[in-house]
């Protein structure tokens, strides 16, 4: 059997236009004719170009077309084509899957055109003419396209007909379209959504094709419209310029990256158990990424939804039920897939981030240390773990800190206004970033050779101890800290013949030193390295290691590394290493530069995606929150791999770690660095610290006798205003 062809030879048409009014058993017999190719296909191209109220488009692919005669004379025409790629109600409706999907599409056909003529009045005659192609058109596409059909559709404009004709039928409507159409590669939203009503033809195809049958939602139309409405408006809203230096930008590429984040959204939609909780965390993360001086829940609203919604996106986001540890694990998976490798050298960092706060109601607030401000103020503090390699970096874990007098009985009614679990106990940041770092590592998604920290986890030993067993540490140290240059004679004192006799061993070789005072003592040998390229000329700084065992409680702990770096300021950083010997020098510079991604990561977050403007005071709503704050740096660093970067800039949150890439940054002290005149830095630079290694002791020499290094490691660090 002849598959239609398309072309139309424009060639008048005389037909009978007077009324016909009659009963349907009067109209019988009716000849249903397929016609393809010749005069009748033109007839039929014309019928439908001049009354059907869509008019006439060329159909692609699949196709068969028919006219209906009441003995030589036209009154109805009906047009079927490929079935549509992808209708939500229609796919839950046969409860295929995305890979079924692909390989039997080709067995659902799609009614297109269905006419009855203008001047044709036959009551029940399009229910009888649909019924009897149900029957007709499986044989006539299986004869010219050699595929079984299963099941029909068709979209009905509900605004003009109530498919009172398909239900008559036998057609079941499962609901409504997105709104939806298909333009060039993607999908453009044209804001009419469509009945969707099916047929199925063979009512066993579930059990036959293995398909799971699921109930379709019933979504509210207003509600489609307005998600519909946000993506376009999602176009429009200005983007935060900082967040994207990388591009040149233009109005295509906007459109596209408000295109790419619908999509990107959607990956994370199953956490969300009403679809206006999907609208309003699309409009959220948005908002997180506008040029909104305040990115608060409010502004977020106003901005992109409505006065009306701004008490929903608040409630969205502080008590709506939606599953944001699911969001969070699905968060994490797809940051794996982007930067961890099963070998990657990369590092797992934890650090604290305060949030100053002025009132007292907001869970966790109370007068603690504040890093940002460097003094004891009235904030919130946060443990964050984060993860940096080559392949990039990004923030993994996170949980609130509660200071300890949150747990008195005087907070048991602030504890219950704020959401806070029941059961949860007092735990220090020590122990918090504990049971964060063995989440991570419980999960395996991401597989770190170090484990980097700051000063207040560096100073804990038992920390150490416990991350020190399956990774290598770099951790930040105080310049108090006591350390001996060599192996301390230890010995239980002699006793002397009055008092208690000594049982406790004590070193009596000599005491320990601060590390301040081995950097300035004769045994270190500094080497200089050009850290980074800064905006008024490279970074300089001299770098020592020596092997030094640290002093805990008194007594020789295990043999480390001491990393000492001295800055032309004269300002010195001091880290203990577990990482083994035989490490080379070049390695251990790279560790240092890897512990500053999850600091970039903080003030990318700060500065330009609203992380600490939120005004939720429950527990939910501030780890949500952090959440959408994850999920927006993961959207750029995506963005960094989609979009061409220019050549001579590197800076987007994640970027890569480690040679031709980018990541971390580092603390104000450092930043400094770049110019001894200028306070903070003015634009973007990179840290590169080589990833080789130098085993060879001659390799080090020549190395060391060097008078400037170039590195390698790299860490990209933002702008700071």
């Amino acid at each position: 059997m002849r598959a239609c062809s398309e072309n139309y030879a424009g060639t008048p048409l005389l037909i009978d236009t007077s009324p016909l009014d009659r009963s349907l058993q009067e109209m019988r017999p009716l000849r249903i004719e397929m016609v393809c190719g010749g005069g009748d296909e033109q007839l039929w191209d014309e019928l439908v170009r001049r009354y059907h109220y869509l008019g006439y488009r060329k159909m692609v692919g699949c196709r068969l077309k028919y006219l209906v005669f009441h003995r030589d004379r036209p009154i109805a025409a009906v047009g079927w084509r490929a079935a549509a790629l992808k209708v939500g109600v229609r796919d839950r409706f046969i409860g295929w899957s995305p890979s079924q999907r692909a390989q039997y599409l080709k067995q659902v056909a799609n009614n297109n055109r269905f006419l009855i003529m203008p001047w044709v009045h036959v009551r029940c005659l399009a229910s009888h003419l649909l019924s009897r192609m149900s029957r007709q058109l499986p044989r006539d596409w299986y004869a010219a396209y050699g595929q079984r059909l299963f099941l029909l559709e068709t979209f009905v404009d509900g605004k003009r007909f109530r498919g009172t004709s398909y239900k008559a039928a036998g057609w079941v409507h499962v609901g409504q379209s997105r709104g939806y159409t298909k333009k060039g590669a993607g999908f453009v939203w044209h804001g009419e959504p469509k009945e969707v009503w099916l047929y199925a033809v063979d009512v066993g195809f579930r059990q036959k094709l293995g398909f799971v049958h699921r109930e379709p939602s019933q979504w509210s139309p207003r509600l489609i419209q307005r998600e519909g409405e946000l993506a376009m408006m999602l176009r429009q809203v200005d983007w935060n310029p900082q967040l994207m230096p990388w591009m040149d930008i233009g109005v295509r590429d906007l459109e596209k990256v408000a295109d790419e984040l619908v999509s990107f959204h959607r990956e994370f939609s199953r956490c969300y158990r009403r679809r206006e909780q999907h609208r309003l965390g699309l409009a959220y993360l948005r908002g997180l990424m506008s040029s909104l001086e305040r990115k608060t829940a409010e502004g977020i609203a106003l901005l992109l939804l409505d006065p009306v919604s701004v008490r929903r996106l608040q409630d969205f986001i502080t008590n709506y039920s939606w599953d944001h540890h699911g969001m969070l694990g699905a968060y994490q998976e797809a940051l794996a897939r982007l930067i961890a490798g099963p070998e990657d050298e990369g590092m797992l960092n934890v650090d604290s981030s305060e949030f100053v706060k002025k009132g007292t109601e907001s869970v966790g607030v109370g007068r603690q240390y504040c890093g940002n401000l460097g003094k004891v103020e009235n904030c919130q503090s946060g443990v964050f773990v984060g993860y940096a390699s080559e392949g990039g970096y990004g923030l993994v874990d996170c949980q609130l800190f509660l200071p300890q007098h949150w747990f008195s009985e005087e907070y048991a009614e602030r504890r219950a206004k704020c959401h806070i679990p029941q059961g949860l106990e007092f735990q220090t940041k020590v122990e918090i970033a504990r049971q964060l770092i063995q989440r991570v590592k419980e999960r395996g998604l991401f597989h770190p050779r170090w484990i980097g920290c700051d000063c207040t986890f560096g100073s804990s030993r038992a920390f150490l101890d416990e991350v020190g067993q399956d990774c290598w540490y770099f951790a930040n140290v105080r310049s108090d800290t006591l350390v001996w240059t060599d192996q301390p004679q230890v010995q239980v004192p002699r006793y002397r013949g009055r008092g208690k006799r000594p049982t406790k061993p004590r070193v009596v070789s000599g005491p320990a030193l601060t590390v301040t005072e081995i950097a300035g003592g004769p045994e270190v040998v500094w080497r200089w390295r050009k850290m980074a390229d800064g905006a008024k000329g490279p970074v300089m700084a001299e770098v020592a290691r020596l092997r030094v065992i640290p002093s805990r409680d008194g007594l020789p702990g295990k043999e480390c590394w001491l990393v000492i770096r001295k800055y032309p300021n004269g300002e010195l950083k001091y880290a203990l290493s577990n990482a083994p010997k035989s490490i080379s020098f070049r390695k251990l510079t790279r560790a240092a530069t890897l512990r500053w991604p999850i600091e970039q990561c903080f003030q990318e977050g700060k500065e330009q995606l609203g992380m600490d403007h939120y005004e939720h005071r429950s527990w939910p709503g501030w780890h949500r929150h952090m959440v959408f704050v994850f999920l927006a740096q993961l959207f750029l660093l995506r963005l960094r791999y989609s979009f061409k970067k220019k050549s001579n800039v590197d800076p987007c949150p994640g970027a890569a770690v480690g040679r031709n890439g980018s990541g971390g940054r580092s603390n104000e002290q450092e930043s400094r660095l770049a110019d001894r005149q200028v306070p903070r830095l003015e634009k973007s630079y990179r840290l590169e610290v080589p990833l080789q290694d130098t085993p060879s002791s001659a390799e080090e020499a020549a190395t060391e006798a060097a008078p400037v290094e170039s590195t390698t490691v790299a860490a990209s660090f933002i702008r700071s205003r």
